[in-house]
């Protein structure tokens, strides 16, 4: 079997946000959910130097079923899969997961299958003409982790995600980002 994810053992359950659909979301991860600009810039501007990204997993592997539906691309096709877990010194923050197509790739000139420990959102958020294209929101229990990011993460219950899919020159991309108590404390 091939090896999709570090941090999942199984692809959570999505909920798109829109008008008419009812999301209880508690307060302080609506902030985080909601957020139009770069997550990383938020980071940034709180912990300042102290941000950091570490490279969970960073290989061309298919992607989950329902993340292809959501960028309208080919399943068991080969995509850049990145995950990363964004943090300050020993406290974990955000939990990251992109799904890149290769075209999209090849449009943004290669620059996002070369990041290396920059963050996405550096990258993504200076294109001129980024789309957001949709949203969705997840509650991810335990169960849903592979057990070795559990030990990382440090979280006990239920964490809130959003799925969004951008697209840089109508080039799509997905980019998962799980909130995490650290996260969560910054007002």
């Amino acid at each position: 079997m091939v090896r999709n994810s570090f941090i999942f053992q199984k692809t959570p359950s999505w909920l798109c946000v829109r008008a008419g659909v009812h999301v209880n979301i508690p307060a302080d991860v609506a902030s985080w959910v909601f957020e139009s600009n770069s997550l990383t810039a938020r980071l940034r501007g709180y912990y300042q130097d102290q941000f950091a990204v570490k490279i969970l997993f960073h290989q061309w592997r298919p992607a989950f079923l329902d993340e292809t539906r959501q960028l309208h691309q080919t399943p068991r096709k080969y995509y850049l899969v990145r995950e990363v877990l964004l943090h300050s010194g020993e406290t974990p923050l955000i939990l990251a997961r992109t799904i890149l197509p290769e075209k999209t790739i090849k449009i943004a000139r290669r620059n996002l299958s070369h990041l290396g420990t920059r963050p996405l959102g550096e990258v993504i958020f200076s294109y001129p003409g980024l789309e957001r294209l949709q949203l969705e929101v997840s509650r991810v229990s335990d169960g849903y982790w592979n057990p070795q990011i559990t030990a990382e993460i440090r979280e006990n219950g239920t964490v809130w995600g959003r799925r969004t899919v951008y697209a840089i020159h109508q080039q799509p991309l997905l980019v998962s980002e799980f909130f995490l108590q650290g996260a969560l404390q910054i007002s």
